[in-house]
């Protein structure tokens, strides 16, 4: 199962995604993962939230452009070599990554894994069928 990734434009001047990460606070939703890339004129915030769609609407009403992409949580085990072994897995599955980042929650022997890949069903087949677990809604609520 994909999960939601809510994608927000935001300015490339210090302090940008000051409100945006307010504007979350201030209505109860709280961020599991986030990545932020930069380009000359603007940033491009990726976040997993606790919900996605509200997130969407309070942001686009405060004049963001935004984004929902469905991407692929996995959970790999918390030991050097355990995501190249995730990575061989979609490689081996043909599956192209895009780009990943990590959830901010971890636990003792696990860490979480955020992958934009370009066919979803085929990750998601090929790291189940591989004995990895697929993080879903339920789970994001969890951590």
């Amino acid at each position: 199962m994909a999960i939601q990734q809510l994608t927000v434009f935001v300015e490339n001047t210090p302090g940008a995604i000051i409100p945006v990460t307010e504007t979350l606070a201030n209505n109860n939703i709280n961020l599991r993962a986030l990545s932020l890339a930069e380009t000359e004129d603007f940033g491009i915030l990726r976040l997993i939230v606790t919900d996605t769609a509200r997130a969407e609407q309070v942001l686009k009403a405060e004049g963001y452009l935004t984004r929902i992409a469905e991407v692929v949580g996995v959970k790999i085990g918390d030991a050097p070599g355990k995501l190249s072994d995730a990575l061989k897995v979609l490689a081996e599955s043909k599956v192209s990554l895009e780009y990943l980042y990590s959830f901010f929650a971890r636990t003792e022997r696990h860490a979480y894994v955020v992958l934009r890949v370009e066919d979803n069903a085929a990750a998601q087949a090929a790291l189940t069928n591989a004995g990895l677990h697929l993080i879903t809604d339920a789970d994001i609520q969890k951590l």
